[in-house]
């Protein structure tokens, strides 16, 4: 069976509304999946929700409401977010659904049984905002706590603890030897200065189910629940168990999936995008967890920036927000993918503004491809009756060679430089028809041949410009094969070869793609 290109973003925290950096890593994992399957690769794409925790049952008690009817209330939000996004996502997880829990049981019973867990008093400081323990090296200089934990409160309490430290070395070792398993390679040297500069502390995996019900029962224990995080990492193999992934064949679990088995070959995940606040979370627990259990890491951990407003940290206090929704409702999904897949790399942190964002959408979008979109078409309506030439390959060459380094850019997931290159074509393609000026050759008859030859080239370009654009534009590439007269949707990469419209194909009219906006 073949191996399936696996990706996932983080589980999103059911405790309030998306924001601007929910919607950057779904979208950036959506065009690493399209541009995938665009290659010919069988992909699965999973998104979904962390539903448990101490947060999610203070929040649902405050609003007079069971856990479970707050977070179906929120889930049914964040998956109409999801469709908002235009995401092709093959499943979306909830943390709350039976397939989830069961595998986890299982996965816990199956580690206790191994002696990978432990018993002991914890006596200290704890979040509950952040749910996490803290210790004296949490404090500040001045002996205070950041305020991002909250309230902290003093407690002792026994719980489960799960061992850390005797996989330390190993895991300084995997990722020494693996430079791809966490990109960018600076948070691959944040992780290992992380590793060889502190003693791993075992890792607190359970909650008293007396002071936090709202959580997944350990099955050895039944007056405790699994911690928060020890349920949500595990979401990325429990959906490809629970669809008869043959990876967990192996593990004698007492678990059956609810699928035929054999399902889809899905793990190892070939890409787990997060944000670089969550990596100690994915690159130090989640290899440990992983090789406790005896099944292959993943392939890459790609780390993603935060972004800012107009250079501030966002705030829904201060109003210095980002609604995605707001923004898509004004100007179309695929001019906000566009922007935050141009306007930011994978790894650093951006900086949203909205007259960069206005910018991006006139010079870009409407001035440089839809533009060249529109006045291609337009004239071989023009001059042509909307009917394609002969053949011509002035510009193939350079459509061929930003298909190719389109292509190598996206296989390394550098969408940005990708998005990029592509533009290149756009602004090489406006600038063919400056100097050629189609519009004084058609006034000579003595040149209809040298007009013919433009036009393919215009076209033809366009054509190819849809494909090269469907992982990230995906309406917007099908809306110009539509109006290239083509059926069905640009989403096979093999199509970006120069040639495809033959002689005499008829092109429809066309209609902006972008419309100038004045605000």
């Amino acid at each position: 069976m073949s191996k399936v290109f696996y990706l996932t973003t983080a589980i999103d925290y059911v405790n309030g509304q998306p924001h601007l950096g929910h919607a950057y890593e779904k979208v950036i994992t959506d065009v690493i999946a399209r541009a995938r399957r665009s290659f010919g690769e069988s992909v699965f794409y999973l998104t979904g929700l962390d539903e448990h925790g101490q947060k999610v049952q203070q929040a649902a008690e405050a609003d007079g409401q069971t856990p479970q009817a707050y977070c179906d209330r929120l889930a049914a939000d964040w998956q109409a977010f999801a469709r908002k996004l235009n995401l092709s996502n093959d499943d979306f997880v909830r943390t709350t659904q039976p397939r989830h829990k069961r595998f986890i049981q299982a996965a816990l019973a199956r580690l206790h049984a191994a002696g990978e867990f432990y018993t002991a008093q914890y006596r200290g400081f704890y979040s509950a905002k952040e749910e996490t323990f803290l210790t004296e090296k949490d404090r500040r200089p001045d002996g205070t706590f950041d305020p991002a934990y909250g309230q902290i409160t003093e407690l002792a309490e026994t719980n489960y603890w799960f061992r850390l430290k005797p996989r330390q070395q190993w895991l300084i070792d995997h990722i020494e030897a693996n430079p791809g398993f966490v990109q960018p390679d600076y948070r691959r040297n944040e992780v290992l200065g992380f590793l060889k500069n502190n003693v791993l502390e075992d890792l607190c995996i359970s909650r008293p189910a007396a002071r936090l019900n709202w959580g997944i029962p350990m099955p050895f224990d039944p007056d405790y629940v699994t911690y928060v995080w020890f349920d949500a990492l595990v979401n990325y193999i429990s959906v490809p168990a629970s669809l008869g992934d043959p990876a967990f064949a192996g593990l004698k679990l007492d678990y059956q999936p609810a699928a035929a088995v054999p399902g889809p070959a899905l793990w190892p995940a070939d890409v787990q995008v997060i944000g670089k606040d969550i990596l100690k979370f994915h690159a130090v627990y989640w290899p440990i967890m992983l090789k406790a259990m005896g099944l292959p890491l993943p392939r890459q951990i790609l780390v993603h920036g935060w972004w800012q407003k107009d250079g501030e940290k966002m705030s829904k206090t201060t109003g210095n927000v980002v609604d995605p929704v707001a923004v898509i409702d004004a100007w179309g999904v695929d001019a906000f993918r566009f922007y935050v897949i141009r306007e930011l790399a994978i790894g650093p942190d951006g900086n949203w503004t909205d007259a960069g964002f206005q910018s991006r959408y006139q010079a870009e979008l409407a001035n440089g491809l839809g533009n060249l979109i529109n006045r291609s078409l337009a004239m071989l309506k023009r001059y042509r009756q909307g009917v394609v030439p002969a053949r011509h390959d002035e510009l193939a060459a350079t459509a061929a060679g930003t298909a190719a380094e389109t292509r190598a850019q996206l296989e390394r997931n550098e969408l940005q430089a990708a998005l990029i290159t592509i533009g290149g074509l756009v602004t090489r393609a406006n600038q063919y028809v400056d100097h050629t000026a189609p519009f004084k050759l058609a006034k000579d008859p003595a040149q209809a041949q040298r007009l013919d030859e433009v036009l393919y080239n215009l076209v033809e370009t366009c054509r190819v410009l849809a494909v090269l654009l469907w992982p990230f534009l995906p309406q917007t590439a099908t809306k110009i094969f539509a109006q290239l007269g083509l059926t069905g949707e640009p989403d096979k990469f093999a199509l970006s070869a120069w040639g495809g419209l033959p002689a005499g194909h008829h092109c429809n009219d066309p209609v902006p793609l972008f419309p100038r906006r004045d605000n």
